[in-house]
């Protein structure tokens, strides 16, 4: 063989290697881990979202008075989901609560029994305005001592003479659905006292201080023996609607919004519904 021909065939041998080098260069481009794919059955990248055992954090939920026991079961669940994670619960009435935020209680979520006392803080730019959910209704029952002893059986027996009731303050939103029941039936009622939280005019009846008292179908239910439920249609021109949120300045958004999805999911659901509160 002429050098010539040697040459030649030593190019022809450098240009083939060359040529699969390219080859094996961009093969191995395409299945970098880049994250696209045009082929079929090709996934598309998705924003990171929580999933369980990945949130860590310590958030305190303000909560109304009425939610005590669904959000403390609640809370419990949430927390053994997510071991890195410890909720701290605070319980009042709606407007106190409002106010403590206002004033600047560190708090995560708000959760309200009504929509006017969520309207207070998104006004107050301490609540982004698009971030409150519904995520259950309430409705007034009448609740008295187990033996019923002033023998109420409507809304009107509540304003008979003698009758010891006790109410809820009207700022407060179970004092507010009193109210409106109130100028709806044409029922004027004088109750021995007005109470800061729902909790507290249950407590009034359940320790015999009261003959009756004006608090949510809920409460009569986790009660238990310790009074007796009346239920009366007026209460039905007086739902009240439960919003969350998150509070803007809130030092854990992630858990803090994690929380209030766990609420209006299938899992928080079920448990207000179990309890007694209806559909948002």
């Amino acid at each position: 063989m002429t050098r010539v021909a040697t040459r030649n065939a030593v190019a022809r041998i450098a240009v083939g290697l060359l040529a699969a080098s390219v080859v094996a260069v961009l093969a191995g481009c395409a299945g970098s881990g880049s994250g696209t794919n045009d082929g079929p059955g090709a996934s598309t990248p998705t924003s990171a979202t929580p999933t369980a055992g990945s949130l860590h954090g310590s958030i305190t939920v303000f909560a109304a008075a009425s939610l005590k026991q669904t959000f403390t079961d609640l809370a419990a669940r949430f927390e053994a989901e997510n071991p890195g994670t410890t909720i701290e619960l605070n319980f009042a009435g709606s407007s106190d609560l409002v106010t403590q935020i206002t004033e600047g209680a560190p708090a995560d979520v708000f959760a309200s029994a009504d929509e006017k006392n969520m309207s207070k803080l998104t006004d107050a730019a301490l609540i982004d305005p698009a971030a409150p959910v519904d995520f259950a209704t309430n409705v007034l029952e009448i609740a008295v001592p187990p033996t019923n002893p002033a023998g109420i059986t409507s809304f009107a027996d509540l304003a008979a003479p003698g009758v010891k009731l006790v109410v809820c303050a009207p700022q407060v939103p179970c004092g507010a659905a009193t109210v409106a029941v109130e100028q709806a039936s044409g029922v004027t009622l004088s109750p021995v006292s007005e109470e800061s939280s729902v909790t507290d005019v249950l407590g009034k009846v359940t320790s015999g201080e009261a003959d009756a008292g004006l608090v949510y179908v809920t409460d009569v239910k986790s009660a238990g023996d310790a009074v007796k439920g009346i239920e009366f249609p007026e209460s039905s021109g007086a739902v009240n609607t439960y919003p969350i949120a998150v509070v803007k300045d809130s030092a854990e958004a992630e858990v803090a919004q994690a929380f209030v999805d766990y609420v209006t999911g299938s899992v928080g659901q079920s448990v207000l519904a179990d309890a007694g509160f209806g559909a948002p």
